[in-house]
């Protein structure tokens, strides 16, 4: 028979401060959530999408960029605006070209004594003129302006499109730019759906749901901030996962406080004591879980790529407003609504010792729980050998770097621009590879470029040149103008001399990226430390962003490992339990990597990833996933202490069952959100973390874990008290109908 909790007043806790210190803390959110929800409208303001920012300042290219500014007196981006007819360019088209350029030099940003008149190609069904752009302004602003100047002056038959890496980054913000309204709006439609379903009560999603919209509003008005003050470095990708990491985040925290509150109005007599009990059980979980995914992110410190390294601080600042909400914002509110916010499902009264595995308990979980006590080994073992057979994939998983032309999904004039230009010039024009050399090393280091295979020209720098360059050939240095011209002085920054080469592939391209390789590996011989020879440009910051993105691969993954290792050692006091968890992480992590790979090849026909794609689908995948086995055997450890530690992994399970997997759905639901955005990279963290999630959800926490945990035994719990069963010993027999096929602990 279930007694009912006899009503009880909270003497101790004075009336007035059950009510200041609630609505004390709702006030503070309000505020926060006001505040940082005018922030929204300048994030973007704060954000670049320029690849050159992301480098360390260690990077060659990084290097060359900072001696070219010493060249120029502008901090300029080249936009390639390439005109083609089929059949051939008229009079006609030539005289309008001309006048288009013209109407150019008007628009805010466009330099026009630095840009280019109209050049013929070979075939002369093309022509292209290089426009110079003034960093200083937006130059995705000033590339729309030149567009709109192009759409209002089409010509039947003549097609124009602007590309070069003006156009590319054009073209990249605005793909962007729904992350403020679109992603934002269907990441909380997804979970709103997700916690109605589940939860059935129309006030509760809207509980939770503001609650991690105010974690949200605070992290930004942090962020933007330090962005303003340049602390912080924000780009549209971090943005973007700084919108769904706390979105899920918070959602996932608030879960495990509401299943810990639902169960405490069923056993407390007062709201107030039912949510003190459940920030009591809940707390640890959600700081462990948080403080795992904080490690994780900051440990991105010791990146050498800068967009690695911003997204470190952006993202563990999101993290904790989630962990500082779920724990105050959220319990606050449901102390106000108590049952009311389960209606018309509302908790009932009932024992605290219920045994949620008995027999007479119907359902997933009791059922489930009840099927790995019976065939524990069976389960795990196939379990290991699934996931050992989906991360056979990894092997294909192409992830050395995409062109970044292919950063934009869909539609691109900048990718269709440049693959015009790539038939009828060079496809490296306007994207020269710069290179620093020593004035006296100018003939040496001229005969090594021209000579490299995949280099089409050369100039040099030369300010008195009517065009500021002068053509380098095998002969030398030649003049503008008829035979005889004499030559004008070279421009010299420090004995040194810059020189643009232009390359036969797009500048872009993993092709160009391989002439780089060859012209830094040949240059090398020629190159001392007092006096460098530095290649840079387009092309190669690209690569350098490639290959720093692999370092940071290879370094960051242990170090996270190791450090998540540790935080569950101390969670769970025990060495051999952590040990387990991580194992089945990166078991996981692999699994959701190699099924990626055979959708991306397979499926969406992908053109490869950047480095960087299985580094972030590490963090959130193992810093995440842990997050589950976090919440499972924390109540794991909890009920062992009472029941033993077989009991305690199956009570564990059947009671955290229901609110781990809504946890997952809810998380897997927000990082799929992120495919709204056809951003390449976006898209491939959505599939790889969402589908991981989902598998850590339904096989690795809910088979897995509890199936190999069983199997084991007490001694899980090595080193702590619990492997020597001590916590067990003095407690009573417990029913028959109890064990569930326990047995006795050995």
């Amino acid at each position: 028979m279930i007694k009912t909790p006899a009503p009880a007043r909270d003497s101790r806790v004075p009336v007035w401060l059950r009510v200041l210190i609630p609505a004390a803390l709702i006030l503070v959110w309000f505020g926060l959530f006001g505040a940082g929800g005018a922030s929204f409208g300048q994030i973007s303001a704060v954000s670049t999408n320029d690849q050159s920012q992301q480098l360390p300042a260690s990077a060659e290219a990084t290097k060359v960029q900072e001696l070219q500014a010493e060249f120029r007196d502008d901090d300029v981006i080249p936009a390639i605006v390439v005109f083609e007819r089929d059949g051939g360019l008229t009079d006609s088209d030539r005289s309008h070209i001309d006048d288009v350029v013209a109407e150019f030099g008007d628009i805010e940003g466009v330099l026009p004594d630095e840009s280019s008149p109209a050049i013929a190609s070979e075939d002369e069904q093309a022509a292209q003129v290089i426009m110079v752009i003034d960093t200083d302004v937006k130059v995705a602003d000033t590339v729309d302006e030149l567009r709109t100047v192009l759409d209002d002056n089409a010509v039947d038959g003549l097609t124009a499109a602007i590309t070069g890496p003006a156009g590319l980054t054009a073209d990249l913000t605005g793909a962007f730019a729904g992350i403020d309204g679109l992603l934002l709006l269907v990441a909380l439609g997804a979970v709103f759906v997700i916690l109605v379903v589940v939860y059935r009560s129309p006030l509760l999603p809207v509980l939770v749901l503001f609650s991690s919209l105010s974690a949200l509003c605070a992290a930004i008005l942090v962020v933007v901030q330090l962005a303003k003050a340049d602390i912080l470095l924000l780009s549209g990708q971090t943005q973007g996962i700084l919108f769904i990491l706390v979105i899920g985040a918070a959602t996932d925290y608030s879960l495990l406080y509401i299943a810990r509150f639902r169960e405490s109005l069923a056993t407390q007599p007062t709201k107030w004591k039912a949510t003190w009990a459940a920030l009591k059980g809940a707390w640890e979980p959600i700081l462990a879980s948080g403080g795992t995914v904080i490690a994780a992110l900051l440990l991105l410190l010791f990146s050498d790529l800068n967009s690695n390294k911003s997204l470190g601080p952006v993202a563990s600042i999101g993290i904790v407003f989630a962990l500082l909400s779920s724990l105050t914002l959220l319990p606050a509110l449901l102390y106000w609504a108590g049952k009311v916010a389960f209606w018309p499902i509302k908790p009932k009264a009932q024992s605290e010792d219920v045994n949620p595995i008995g027999d007479d308990k119907k359902g997933v979980w009791p059922g489930l729980a009840r099927l790995i006590a019976k065939r524990p080994r069976v389960i795990w073992i196939s379990s290991v050998l699934l996931l050992g057979v989906l991360s056979l994939g990894m092997l294909q998983l192409k992830a050395d770097g995409v062109a970044q032309s292919e950063f934009v999904l869909g539609e691109s004039q900048a990718r269709d621009g440049q693959a015009v230009l790539a038939d009828h010039f060079p496809a490296g024009s306007g994207s020269p590879t710069v290179i620093i050399a020593p004035e006296d090393e100018l003939e040496a280091v001229s005969d090594i470029v021209l000579g490299t295979e995949g280099v089409d020209s050369l100039t040099v720098q030369s300010d008195d040149s009517p065009s500021g360059t002068l053509p380098v050939t095998e002969d030398g240095v030649q003049p503008l103008g008829p035979p005889g011209t004499p030559v004008p002085e070279l421009t010299v920054v420090d004995g040194n001399v810059l020189l643009s080469a232009t390359l036969l592939d797009a500048g872009d391209s993993i092709e160009a990226e391989n002439v780089v390789v060859e012209l830094r590996s040949e240059l090398a011989d020629i190159s001392t430390e007092s006096a460098p020879v530095l290649v840079g440009g387009t092309t190669a910051i690209a690569l350098d962003s490639n290959t720093t993105a692999i370092h940071d691969r290879n370094l960051l993954i242990p170090l996270i490992l190791g450090a998540i290792t540790i935080i569950l050692m101390l969670l769970l006091r025990s060495i051999v339990a952590p040990l387990l968890l991580i194992a089945s992480v990166v078991l996981s992590f692999g699994a959701a990597l190699g099924v990626s790979a055979w959708v991306f090849n397979g499926i969406f026909d992908f053109p490869g990833a950047d480095p960087s794609v299985p580094l972030f689908g590490f963090v959130f995948l193992v810093a995440l996933g842990v997050d589950y086995n976090i919440f499972l055997m924390t109540r794991v450890r909890e009920e062992s202490a009472k029941h033993g530690t077989k009991q305690g992994i199956l009570r564990g399970l059947a009671v955290t069952g229901g609110v781990i997997t809504s946890a997952g759905l809810v998380l897997a639901a927000t990082f799929a959100a992120l495919s709204v955005i056809p951003i390449l990279f976006l898209l491939q963290i959505a599939f790889i973390v969402a589908f991981g999630v989902l598998l850590d959800t339904f096989l690795v926490r809910t088979l897995l874990v509890p199936a190999l945990s069983y199997d084991i035994g007490r001694a899980i719990w090595w080193p702590s008290k619990l492997s020597r069963g001590l916590h067990t010993a003095d407690r009573p027999a417990a029913p028959a109908d109890d064990l569930v096929g326990a047995g006795r602990e050995s």
